[in-house]
């Protein structure tokens, strides 16, 4: 019996904890996957969404994994993140965790060259692919004023060349490295921030690279456990880094994808 308890207390890490989900578009969404591993170890979920389409579609997961309203907001435009986290503060109390899975480019331009990339596109990528991450870590200690942990989502594309990842690898590499200033800062209010470095899975904003399946093939053959990353297996890693079996863990980017990252070349 003591054995069991102790396998409850340690598969339950999430209990009692309620935290922030950012970037959820459907049910393929990594975010979607984090959520999922969070929900089953017991944490308490609310969502953010772009838009009131995103909204309307993501606000029945969003109950079933939560209860709560999906909150408007869109970390494009000045004030919002924080306009949408006092609306949270003021209706659900403070939280324990965020999780940023928002990210940004123009698929026209992911394709082909990288110094075809526009200014336009450029700025926007990294406004909300690596700033927005930013403005969140920046009004997070007033919604975790207890502490807790955020985790953000990269790619291998911002360590090495991915064809046809193009701005997307710039604004990776600059989140990464934001990561890292944003751990320092936000240390001495007790709260950790990491990165999970998820190898290439099928969601809704990969389908915009070009020649995707290429990747997933190459990573599948070279990868090796010999398969491609799962929703699962991020969301384990992600709920790991959020609860408190990781409480020494910060500034860190954690790669989760089959191995790849470790292999040069493999024949």
């Amino acid at each position: 019996m003591l054995a069991f308890i102790r396998f409850v207390k340690f598969f339950m890490v999430m209990q009692g904890k309620k935290g922030l989900v950012m970037g959820m578009a459907n049910k393929f969404s990594i975010a979607f996957g984090i959520s999922e591993a969070l929900k089953n170890r017991g944490a308490e979920l609310i969502f953010t969404a772009q838009n009131e389409y995103f909204q309307n579609k993501i606000s029945d997961m969003a109950r079933d994994f939560g209860g709560h309203d999906v909150v408007l907001c869109d970390v494009s435009k000045d004030g919002e993140i924080e306009q949408a986290f006092d609306k949270i503060l003021n209706t659900v109390g403070a939280l324990d965790f965020i999780v940023h899975s928002i990210a940004f480019s123009d698929k026209n331009e992911l394709i082909g060259k990288y110094y075809n990339t526009t200014r336009a596109n450029f700025l926007n990528a990294m406004n909300i692919s690596c700033y927005s991450f930013t403005e969140v870590c920046k009004f997070a200690p007033k919604l975790m004023p207890n502490g807790g942990s955020l985790v953000t989502m990269t790619y291998y594309g911002s360590e090495k060349v991915v064809p046809n990842y193009n701005v997307m690898a710039l604004a990776k590499s600059a989140l990464e490295t934001s990561v890292r200033y944003l751990a320092d800062d936000l240390g001495e209010f007790g709260i950790r921030v990491n990165a999970i470095s998820a190898g290439p899975i099928k969601t809704l904003a990969a389908s915009g690279v070009g020649e995707f399946s290429k990747v997933l093939a190459y990573d599948r053959n070279r990868s090796p456990l010999k398969r491609n990353v799962t929703l699962e297996d991020i969301g384990n890693a992600c709920a790991f880094l959020l609860s408190d079996l990781s409480s020494g863990v910060t500034g860190e980017i954690v790669h989760v994808d089959c191995g790849c990252n470790t292999i040069g070349v493999k024949f």
